[in-house]
């Protein structure tokens, strides 16, 4: 049996998947079969039909970080131009990194350090492209660097280095994109406040950069100007950083964190650093993981959302503010999709499209037309067509995400 998907006809012969990670807005050429292509969409890794795809951005803008031109807040989602072509975004301090589906990266906000990737450290309110390469894949903000790989497999870094978190082996900062070695094995990056971690494609995890909490995995509090292996394992499936705090899910379901944990934010039941991977609770279930400021939130493949950490603003989700050192659920839906943990508030999909929000929301964050805090889930606006969060937002009270039609 054979049959056709945009991009290449189903039947034998195996195509090149090129892309963003966990397919959203790649592309495929070639012959499948209807086995192959069956097992990729249960890994989410089937590129699917690129759809048109508009950014919006809402909270606080007093940088311009909404790209909206202006430095006002909003308090309700605003769309960012009239691109309709995005697949990709990432909140960083006082600044947003953004991909289209055609390979474009897009700057906007604060540049002092050059983390906007311009060739200079001018701000901007408006996104403005870096360079003009059309091959990006998969981006990270940090609190001031940014990371990203291209479809060749190379990693690239710009911004702020005091620490080495441009793993470049030396704490130079650069306005441009600089390459990282001269790999073309990288997969996934993550950026935290002052430190990278990335996956390459055989399943190892690489760490580098400030690492006073012991934020990079390698069971010391040394920092590292290049990246250092984090452990032999060659199971590592997905990474989240928080300011000073890493998650990670490996290949069989389980879920593991390190580093800083003064208020339980590695999800292990108590508040003691970890410079090391460690284990969270028994479940092997785990999909979905984002890092918020000093708080975790995780999906399990059952439609399950999970928090833990600080929750003085309700950042949670729990309908309290109590802070939580193990995973606790929230509510009792069965059908999140993805999520993203801001500074102090957070942000989920499910599969039906919706979009909610809780948390702080002093500059409008939560995208409920007012500035009035919520400590459970509150459905932003009524749209269903809601599909991209960035995978962590270290957004600075703000907010963004992608829809598609």
């Amino acid at each position: 049996m054979s049959g056709k998907w945009p991009g290449g006809f189903i039947t034998k012969t195996a195509p090149t998947v090129v892309g963003p990670v966990d397919g959203e807005g790649g592309s495929a050429s070639g012959v499948w079969t209807l086995d192959q292509v069956a097992d990729y969409e249960k890994q989410g890794l089937w590129p699917k039909p690129i759809l048109d795809a508009e950014l919006y951005a809402w909270g606080n803008n007093g940088d311009g970080q909404l790209g909206l031109g202006d430095t006002t807040n909003r308090s309700s989602p605003v769309q960012v131009g009239a691109l309709i072509t995005w697949s990709q975004v990432a909140g960083g301090n006082r600044y947003t990194m953004a991909l289209t589906n055609d390979g474009k990266l897009y700057g906007v906000g604060v540049n002092g350090n050059g983390k906007l990737g311009v060739g200079n450290t001018i701000d901007y309110s408006s996104p403005v492209q870096v360079g003009a390469l059309t091959t990006w894949a998969q981006i990270a903000a940090g609190s001031n660097h940014t990371l990203a790989v291209k479809i060749d497999g190379t990693l690239w870094a710009w911004g702020a280095n005091a620490g080495g978190q441009l793993g470049l082996n030396n704490t130079t900062y650069y306005s441009s994109p600089v390459q990282v070695g001269a790999l073309t094995t990288w997969a996934q990056v993550t950026a935290g406040l002052a430190y990278s971690l990335a996956l390459k494609t055989d399943g190892t995890l690489w760490g580098w950069g400030g690492n006073s909490r012991g934020e990079l995995g390698i069971g010391n509090t040394s920092p590292y100007s290049s990246p250092v292996q984090v452990g032999a394992l060659t199971t590592w499936a997905k990474i989240a950083a928080g300011s000073e705090s890493s998650i990670a899910v490996k290949t069989d379901g389980t879920l593991w964190s390190w580093g800083l944990n003064t208020s339980g934010e590695l999800g292990l039941g108590d508040t003691i650093n970890r410079s090391s991977p460690v284990q969270v609770g028994a479940l092997t279930t785990w999909n979905n993981i984002t890092g918020g400021d000093i708080h975790g939130l995780a999906t399990t493949t059952d439609g399950k959302l999970y928090a833990w950490g600080y929750n003085s603003n309700g950042q949670l989700g729990t309908s309290n503010t109590t802070n939580y050192s193990s995973p606790v659920q929230v509510g009792a839906l069965t059908n999140w999709s993805s999520v993203s943990g801001g500074y102090w508030h957070s942000l989920a999909t499910t599969t039906d499209g919706k979009l909610y929000a809780w948390g702080s929301n002093t500059n409008g964050q939560l995208g409920q037309n007012n500035t009035t805090s919520y400590s459970s889930p509150v459905q932003v606006g009524a749209l269903t067509t809601w599909r991209v969060l960035p995978k962590t937002n270290q957004a600075s009270f703000s907010s963004l995400a992608i829809t598609k039609s």
